[in-house]
């Protein structure tokens, strides 16, 4: 026997389900489309908390009698902002030169390389292929002339790109001086209000908003150091490796950038490096390439072991799976960006969490008043 249920709504009820879809319909949209002037504002945000201690220092050493980070902030986030358009400037055209010079060289360099390899024509018989090594060497060389005649096209649809990035530089400069030149007085000024109503809750906030800057603070120093260092093993090695086999020495500048860029992210950093910079050297010279993957193992080795630990510390105090699955939330959400800043904001949300029990009690106290 079956029964019917029936479901009485009235039009109040009807009506404000529907304005809050729409609400949050709306809300998903406005954020969708604000979605890349949040991502600014959360990079100077994240650069001002960082370069804060820095502009301290140098304030109060030129201005000993004052706290008003003013000309200090500009020339650390300028100085900042000049280094990244450098490191732009000197690494991209090395990186487009390596690759044009490779496309064109590689089919030179495969057919001198399995030339005396007769093996391969009999592996192609057996899958039905004759001739394997002249139809290898004829597809390498349709494919490079087709990358190369369409490679000045590709450089010149990157402008756009280059126009956007500097837009965003620009931005993100201008907003982390305005951090740190007027974002403390606004905190201040919002805690104060807090501060007429409940003395204890603005407390605390003033304790969390210390407790998230020593975290990010503490992690971009930490990570910046051993960046800087990689760097300069990954410079050194590679100039040591061009002489050895006769390359090009300019290479060394470029790939240390490259190497101390790519050490930012965590975990993944150094396996990029590895392989961006071996395959820079593999298209020059298949043993330099070999030579250095080889050499930055180990190295890599000594550093996530030894020098690290040293210099990092324990800052976040994070178990290993909670910062991999940081990063592969802040990768897959929002890139490269995402990686690079998922374990300070874990350790932020580890401090929430620690602080719970404070925020509960403060919670408590105003209900029960």
């Amino acid at each position: 026997m079956s029964r019917s249920i029936n479901v009485n709504v009235d039009t109040k009820t009807f009506v404000r389900f529907w304005i809050i879809i729409a609400i949050l319909i709306i809300f998903a949209s406005l954020f969708s489309i604000a979605l890349p002037a949040l991502i600014i504002i959360g990079i100077a945000l994240f650069f001002a908390v960082a370069l804060m201690p820095l502009v301290k220092k140098i304030d109060k050493k030129f201005h000993k009698n004052r706290s008003k980070p003013g000309l200090s902030a500009g020339l650390v986030v300028g100085g900042l902002a000049v280094v990244i358009l450098a490191v732009v400037a000197i690494v991209g055209p090395v990186v487009l030169r390596e690759t044009a010079h490779f496309v064109s060289t590689a089919p030179e360099q495969i057919q001198h390389t399995i030339s005396s390899w007769d093996g391969l024509n009999e592996i192609g018989n057996s899958f039905g292929i004759h001739d394997a090594k002249t139809q290898i060497i004829n597809l390498l060389k349709d494919w490079s002339q087709s990358f190369l005649s369409s490679f000045p096209t590709t450089v010149l649809s990157s402008v756009g790109t280059i126009v956007n990035f500097l837009t965003a530089t620009i931005l993100v400069i201008a907003l982390t001086i305005l951090f740190i030149t007027q974002g403390p007085q606004v905190l201040n000024s919002f805690l104060s209000v807090i501060d007429n109503k409940n003395g204890r809750a603005s407390k605390i906030c003033r304790k969390l908003v210390n407790r998230f800057a020593d975290v990010i603070s503490r992690y971009v120093t930490g990570q910046l150091t051993v960046a800087i260092l990689d760097g300069l093993v990954v410079g050194i090695s590679v100039f040591v490796i061009t002489i050895l086999f006769g390359i090009s020495s300019g290479l060394a500048i470029p790939m240390a950038m490259i190497a101390a860029i790519f050490y930012l992210i965590p975990l993944f950093g150094p396996i990029i490096t590895a392989i961006t910079v071996s395959m820079m050297l593999f298209f020059s010279n298949p043993w330099a390439g070999l030579s250095f993957l080889i050499f930055y193992i180990v190295y890599e080795q000594i550093e996530n072991n030894v020098i690290a630990p040293r210099i990092q510390g324990n800052s976040m105090n994070l178990p290993p799976l909670i910062i991999l699955i940081s990063i592969v939330l802040g990768m897959y959400m929002f890139g490269l960006l995402g990686a690079i800043i998922s374990i300070p904001i874990a350790g932020i949300v580890k401090v929430l969490i620690e602080s719970y029990p404070e925020i509960k009690a403060i919670k408590n106290a105003s209900e029960q008043d």
